[in-house]
């Protein structure tokens, strides 16, 4: 499973031609790599409010996964799953979308959510996904 995911963004001919200089002069090894570091220099400018949000939301930080073991034990147990990430959620192939809905209270996940397409419908079908 990949903990990265591609992104699409759209610049301007200047804003471009301005990275392709800095690259060209050896500043950067690639687009990406400039582009990259720019979003970790402002991801580190904003260390403070990120980790306010993550703890005032009560948020988990990292790579999170419920098995179909995990699934049913709740289940047994007669409890719900609230999911809040910041980083990577999965819930494997094998968890039916019945399965899903029935044990998921809510789920709110900033960075990566893996699930089968049939979960993944499902679940914001029945409002789970927040």
């Amino acid at each position: 499973m990949a903990d990265t995911e591609k992104i699409t963004i759209n610049m301007n001919a200047v804003e471009l031609g301005k990275i392709d200089l800095l690259v060209e002069q050896g500043h950067y090894s690639n687009r990406t790599d400039f582009i990259r570091s720019a979003i970790r220099s402002q991801l580190e400018k904003h260390t403070l409010e990120v980790q306010q949000s993550v703890t005032r939301h009560s948020y988990g930080v990292g790579a999170f996964y419920h098995s179909l073991a995990d699934f049913e034990r709740y289940k047994a147990k007669g409890e719900k799953i609230k999911i809040s990430i910041v980083g990577i959620y999965t819930i494997p192939n094998e968890v039916s979308p019945a399965l899903a809905v029935e044990m998921i209270e809510s789920i709110k996940v900033y960075g990566i959510f893996q699930a089968s397409a049939a979960v993944k419908d499902a679940l914001s079908n029945a409002g789970k996904i927040l």
